[in-house]
């Protein structure tokens, strides 16, 4: 089996990559999808931050196929590919669940985390650059967009009004993030990926919503704090 799911990470890997080429024009949630239109949310990331996608699937891609070549029977990358593949085959999907409803796309990018968590604790101390560090970059996003998409439901919704979903999203955000980064103690591009998340939504938010900006700001610099404890430990 550990052959086989080597080979599948590469491919979920690949397929990952190349699921926005099959969902043409998807540039985030259409703000009438939501019972309330969510028109510049203050709790979502500017625009910039979403490049680091492309970073995520190359370097997945690259650390799986790695992987594949140099530790194809090793016992802790089985243990990380595992989840790993469970989270990439719920990325795959999760694209064309957002075009079709907010809420089934955060229960599933909520799964996508939590599996990706899973992998990035079971992720060999050894050969970090091609395993922990890739994965750990993944779930770094995600904790961050997870929080995002709770936070658009909260508002599109009425449970909440913008600047108060953003402000409770955005805490959950950092709590989570320096909680699972502190815990790790390794894979800084974890903590890395939710500080660029955080300075994302200070960019957004500085003359619009200073509070959530503030708030923000003030995660990203304690985040700063664990993440370069795991970068001096590895």
């Amino acid at each position: 089996m550990r052959p086989a799911f080597a080979l599948l990470a590469v491919l979920l890997s690949l397929s990952f990559a190349a699921s926005p080429f099959f969902v043409e024009g998807f540039g985030g949630f259409d703000p009438n999808q939501f019972p309330v239109p969510q028109d510049t949310p203050p709790v979502q990331p500017a625009g910039y931050a979403f490049g680091i996608w492309g970073l995520i699937y190359i370097w997945l891609i690259l650390g799986m196929a790695w992987g594949a070549i140099r530790a194809l029977r090793d016992g802790q990358w089985h243990d990380m590919r595992v989840p790993l593949c469970l989270s990439l085959a719920f990325g795959t999907g999760w694209l064309a669940v957002a075009v079709a409803s907010p809420v089934w796309a955060a229960v599933l990018i909520w799964a996508m985390l939590l599996t990706a968590l899973a992998a990035l604790f079971m992720a060999p101390v050894g050969d970090r650059v091609w395993a922990a560090w890739p994965v750990g970059l993944y779930a770094g996003w995600l904790s961050a967009a997870s929080c995002v998409s709770l936070g658009l439901l909260a508002a599109g919704y009425g449970w909440l009004d913008q600047t108060t979903a953003a402000l409770v999203f955005v805490g959950l955000a950092i709590v989570l993030g320096g909680f699972v980064q502190g815990a790790l103690g390794r894979a800084p591009t974890y903590g890395a990926a939710v500080i660029w998340a955080l300075v994302a939504v200070v960019v957004n938010n500085l003359e619009t919503a200073p509070m959530v900006a503030y708030v923000a700001g003030g995660g990203a610099l304690a985040m700063v704090v664990p993440t370069l404890k795991a970068l001096m430990r590895g």
